[in-house]
């Protein structure tokens, strides 16, 4: 199990499960919802992710040219989950974890659009786009 909230701690969930591949996305829609170079996210299985407080706080933000939806804390904007509805995909942002987490991201994908002074300087595997095993 694991347990996170944003940063004002008005939305906490719990998941009662495994937090599968993680990876750093420098996609620009990653990139701007984040407001860095990169977020860390992981995936997880929608149906072990619950909201435990603040359920009324979080806000979505739906972008209809990918059909991914971003869900955030209203109050301190703190990226919580994606969600791309109808594919059983769901992806938690890494940094709202407050659970210790033994080992993180895997991979750097969409590295061919990652911004221009962002520089990787780690020896994790890097992926132009996102691969598909």
């Amino acid at each position: 199990m694991y347990e996170g909230s944003c940063l004002c701690g008005a939305v906490a969930y719990r998941l009662d499960g495994d937090i599968g591949k993680g990876y750093f996305c420098h996609c620009q829609r990653c990139r701007k919802a984040s407001g860095s170079a990169y977020a860390a996210n992981a995936l997880i299985a929608p149906e072990a992710f619950h909201i435990t407080r603040g359920e009324a706080l979080l806000s979505n933000y739906h972008n209809p040219e990918t059909g991914l939806i971003r869900r955030f804390c209203s109050q301190c904007g703190s990226p919580i989950v994606s969600v791309r509805p109808g594919t059983g995909i769901m992806a938690l942002r890494l940094g709202s974890l407050d659970t210790p987490l033994a080992q993180g991201p895997g991979a750097h994908i969409f590295v061919a659009s990652k911004a221009q002074w962002d520089h990787i300087s780690d020896d994790l595997p890097c992926f132009n786009e996102r691969p598909t095993a």
